[in-house]
């Protein structure tokens, strides 16, 4: 039977209440269950609904799901955000990270816990974006942590906020109308009027994001973790996932990774199943956190491409096969106007469409365009890879000098996973090359497909970067990687 939640104050490491709401399971006298603390995206309350069995925003488990699996919940307002007290520190793990771990104290003394020991509850971690990060790194500082399925986190907020040194302004200005209000941070105040103001942030600005991790605080983590990862995530994009999977597969840790077309963006193509990921999760808590050895779990690598089709491996990364290449050159004058994006809805744009589209890359009408076509079917999945040998100028400037690389598929006008990459450039007049991986995509690829490879100048989804000017690519190379070893699961 589901539990009903009653909200406690709870007192963190420095005197800050948090505020929690407790779901326990009403079992019979002497019978004791798992938990799972569920934490909320950025800027929101912790979750208190109840009704029905349905997913969260982005898929993840909701309270009703999780009781009915056989779990007490744990859900709570982040510091700073809800009714709890404090400043806003982006789950760092000298703030949020100690809150939570407060919170595990207080659930190991309520009754009809599951203990290990002392102080010591059986209980997982869930959580899309703000709920996601605060797993990792919990998990870090906190071995009572038995297991954690991060959904569409990061690794690092300098490498998904500011790729290239160049600010992510059409997420950063969402993210911070969506704490206004709140008692936040003044550095994360300060990295945004100066991301406006210029299109790069300060040093110390940088460090402050660097320092909120998880970052090399992943290779503490030891609990069984089920990374699910957005392939149209723009805010995090797929690396992040990535980079935190490969550091905990390398040390052993039990890890497994799924990619939906879900998270911080709007899916334009066929979504496929929908109820993966909460099924995955299930799962995944079933088996490292009830303990249940029969539960299968299977491949530890599953992705879905463009038409909506699963394919599943052993392992990532995947085999590689011969890449796609393609050649080209072109010209580009570096002015505002035809770059890329914003997208428009194609069908249903989902929870986030109505924020999202605006800020999504798509077909830029002014572009320097390198076509490509596919010789033969293929599963282009990873980080494209563009080498560029160009040479221009333009004027001097306080914003940095940028070029941003994307690519179309042909037959449908949409930009592949909707992911864009800043790419910096030199402007001098000299000649210049530099060889640089576009954010990850999943892609499957027909015989004959053909593909374009957009070098613009100004995205939607980045501040504006230095403008006037033109830049001449004297050739242009971009490789698609391909890989084998991928199958379709049962059915």
């Amino acid at each position: 039977m589901s539990g009903s939640s009653s909200d406690y104050d709870v007192v963190s490491f420095d005197g800050t209440r948090i505020r929690v709401h407790w779901f326990p399971l009403h079992s019979p006298a002497g019978e004791t269950s798992p938990t799972v603390l569920k934490g909320p995206g950025w800027g929101l309350a912790g979750d208190t609904n109840t009704a029905g069995s349905g997913y969260g925003l982005f898929g993840d488990l909701g309270i009703h799901a999780l009781n009915a699996a056989g779990y007490n919940v744990l859900t709570w307002d982040p510091r700073g955000f809800g009714k709890s007290g404090g400043t806003v520190e982006s789950d760092s793990p000298d703030f949020e990270g100690r809150d939570v771990v407060r919170l595990i104290d207080w659930v190991a003394q309520q009754p009809g816990v599951r203990l290990d020991g002392p102080g010591d509850p059986r209980l997982g971690m869930l959580g899309a974006s703000y709920g996601g990060g605060i797993q990792l790194v919990t998990a870090a500082i906190d071995c009572r942590v038995d297991a954690i399925v991060p959904q569409i986190a990061w690794h690092s907020l300098d490498t998904s906020l500011y790729r290239t040194e160049t600010v992510k302004s059409g997420w950063g200005d969402l993210l911070y109308s969506a704490a206004k209000g709140r008692s936040i941070d003044p550095q994360i105040t300060s990295a945004h009027n100066d991301g406006n103001l210029t299109g790069v942030i300060s040093a110390a600005d940088r460090r402050w994001f660097v320092q909120r991790g998880p970052g090399d605080l992943v290779r503490r983590i030891t609990a069984p973790t089920l990374f699910e990862q957005g392939t149209i995530d723009t805010l995090f994009p797929l690396e992040e996932a990535v980079a935190n999977f490969r550091i905990l597969r390398a040390a052993g840790v039990p890890t497994s990774m799924l990619w939906m077309c879900s998270g911080h963006g709007v899916c334009l193509t066929n979504p496929g199943d929908q109820n993966r990921p909460a099924q995955a999760a299930i799962a995944w808590l079933d088996r490292y956190v009830k303990g249940d050895t029969k539960v299968k779990l299977g491949p530890s690598f599953e992705y879905v491409d463009q038409n909506g089709v699963e394919y599943t491996a052993g392992d990532y990364p995947l085999r590689a096969s011969a890449p796609i290449v393609a050649r080209g050159r072109g010209s580009l004058a570096l002015v505002a106007g035809g770059g890329s994006g914003p997208a428009h809805a194609i069908g249903n744009a989902g929870p986030l469409g109505s924020l999202a589209l605006a800020i999504t890359p798509a077909k830029g009408a002014h572009a320097a365009n390198i076509p490509i076509t596919a010789a033969g079917a293929a599963n282009v999945v990873g980080a494209p890879k563009v080498t560029l040998r160009y040479s221009g100028s333009s004027p001097a400037g306080v914003r940095p000098t940028r070029v941003f690389a994307q690519l179309v598929d042909d037959a449908t006008g949409i930009v592949l996973g909707n992911q864009i990459t800043p790419i910096a450039v030199v402007l001098d007049g000299q000649v210049h090359t530099t060889t640089v991986p576009l954010e990850i995509v999943a892609f499957t690829a027909k015989s004959g497909a053909h593909l374009t490879l957009q070098l613009v100048a100004t995205t939607t989804s980045y501040a504006e970067p230095r403008l006037g000017g033109t830049i001449d690519f004297n050739s242009v190379k971009v490789e698609l990687p391909t890989v084998t070893g991928v199958s379709r699961p049962a059915t």
